[in-house]
């Protein structure tokens, strides 16, 4: 048999299950859904800070910043403040995780991010959000700190989504095979159901993207453009409006 000719034996169970599983209506109408904003900061986000600060000397070549950061400022962030807009307007929570230590020093970072020397140090640059995605003071929204790819694993989010009854994830950010599919996978290892939003996702090549998302898709998650969930959720609202009224 050839790759062309293989065929997945657990295509459709999965696809079932994570796919086409009605609670994924079911959350949304009862308020057990979140938006998941993963990293979307000066550290990582942004020409000329962070680690593109030195942008010859970052270790990604000039090619591959000039197309993340072309994607992220023409695509992923219009579009991740879009969703942001219309999840506030239908009071489903918009959650914030960062790269951001403890400590000044960065003395409590993961032995990970201390190899790659990341530090996001409380009140620098580095750890501010970026203004077009940033979290809505007014209404009060949750931010949770980590310094590792991970937010499941190096954070108490699982403690806080089950406090607030959430069951279901929409995910946006950066990097999409980094800190993006870590957390998806995590989040469906613990029950979630996930969707991952492609195209509010970048990271630095195009083969890279579609790699994680090729090994996430039916899997561990449901990948959706952002034109499906605007239309996805404006609907079920206004149902849950009328069957509440």
């Amino acid at each position: 048999m050839t790759p062309s000719e293989h065929v997945d034996p657990l295509k459709e169970v999965y696809h079932e299950s994570f796919v086409e599983n009605p609670a994924h209506r079911e959350f949304l109408l009862e308020g057990h859904a979140a938006l998941l904003c993963i990293d979307l900061q000066y550290l990582d986000a942004s020409r000329g800070h962070g680690v593109f600060k030195d942008a010859e000397n970052s270790g990604v070549p000039l090619e591959a910043q000039e197309y993340y950061f072309d994607r992220l400022e023409r695509l992923v962030l219009p579009n991740v403040r879009a969703l942001q807009d219309i999840f506030r307007t239908h009071q489903i929570e918009v959650i914030h995780t960062r790269i951001q230590a403890l400590t000044r020093d960065g003395r409590d970072r993961s032995k990970g991010h201390r190899r790659l020397g990341l530090l996001a140090a409380p009140g620098s640059r580095e750890a501010d959000f970026l203004e077009i995605i940033a979290p809505d003071k007014g209404r009060d929204e949750i931010v949770i700190n980590k310094t590792a790819s991970g937010v499941f694993s190096s954070t108490n989010i699982h403690y806080v989504l089950k406090n607030m009854g959430i069951e279901s994830l929409f995910v946006v950010g950066v990097y999409t095979n980094e800190c993006v599919e870590t957390t998806v996978r995590d989040a469906c290892d613990l029950g979630y159901l996930v969707t991952v939003i492609e195209d509010c996702c970048a990271t630095v090549t195009p083969e890279l993207h579609e790699a994680s998302l090729s090994t996430l898709r039916d899997r561990y998650a449901r990948i959706l453009k952002f034109e499906d969930v605007a239309r996805l959720v404006a609907p079920l609202i206004n149902v849950a409006s009328h069957e509440s009224s």
